[in-house]
């Protein structure tokens, strides 16, 4: 059965405005140096992770409640505005990703100072993110999951489902999520975006993540759902693993594992 709320004129006009704008970047995706450098590593990167583990980092509330510190020495994958927590770990992870446009703008100059070589941010951005390297957005109407991440990219509707893909298209084995909590205090329109009105923030790991007057998208658990449902399957099918090691998180596609005895186990 079709979810109406998922046929609203804000969400389809959104979406055909998005893929009319999208046709100038797919063409220099094609032709922009600063894209063919961008696949150029990103070929480099096919299955260099082979037979290794990734710590995929989400940005819940529950990430306070970790000792982060033991993942030092493990491969580590951020999103977002993960890096204001760096001090707090002791350490900086091997990747960050954004791909939220309203993310980016908003904080492009934090992006631009971000001290990640491997930094994977949207390639509408690329004008204003610098030092990066890029990834394309596919705009399908329906999603699917790819495994070579030079090509246009189904991001699902969230950052989560553009990491799980790119850390297949290295090769890493295992995925551990942490942070997943798929919980949000504000609630509406999936997509619409709105001006933040709450003083503190309770659904990121930082009362400051998204601060009061940002904009922000609401977030789209069911489409988001949809792309974890594909990536689980996909990693199982191809025998690899994606486990998911939130401390009470509220997704229920990933299978469930204890954070700790991970930490003491290897691949």
């Amino acid at each position: 059965m079709i979810d109406r709320r998922r046929l609203h004129p804000y969400r389809v006009a959104q979406g055909l405005m998005r893929r009319i704008s999208e046709m100038r970047y797919a063409r220099e995706w094609d032709t922009h140096e600063s894209a063919l450098r961008s696949k150029s590593f990103l070929r480099t990167l096919k299955n260099q992770y082979a037979g290794k583990r990734l710590f995929l980092i989400a940005n819940g509330p529950s990430i306070k409640d970790m000792d982060l510190s033991v993942l030092k020495n493990e491969y580590t994958m951020c999103m977002n505005r993960f890096y204001i927590y760096f001090d707090k770990i002791g350490f900086i992870p091997t990747f960050i990703v954004c791909v939220e446009d309203l993310v980016l703008s908003q904080f492009a100059e934090d992006f631009n100072q971000i001290p990640i070589e491997a930094k994977f941010v949207n390639w509408r951005m690329h004008k204003e993110i610098q030092q990066s390297f890029y990834l394309k957005e596919s705009f399908a109407l329906n999603p699917f999951f790819q495994t070579d991440l030079t090509q246009p990219t189904h991001f699902g509707g969230t950052v989560t489902f553009a990491c799980l893909q790119l850390a297949y298209h290295m090769g890493f084995t295992q995925v551990i999520l942490i942070g997943l909590d798929h919980n949000f205090k504000e609630k509406g329109l999936a997509n619409k975006v709105e001006v933040r009105s709450y003083e503190k923030d309770e659904s990121h790991f930082d009362p400051n993540y998204f601060p009061k007057g940002m904009k922000w998208r609401l977030p789209d658990l069911t489409k988001s759902e949809i792309g974890y449902a594909l990536a689980r399957d996909f990693y199982q099918k191809n025998g690899r693993d994606i486990f998911d090691a939130t401390i009470n998180g509220h997704c229920q596609i990933f299978p469930k594992v204890d954070f700790q005895q991970l930490i003491r186990q290897t691949v």
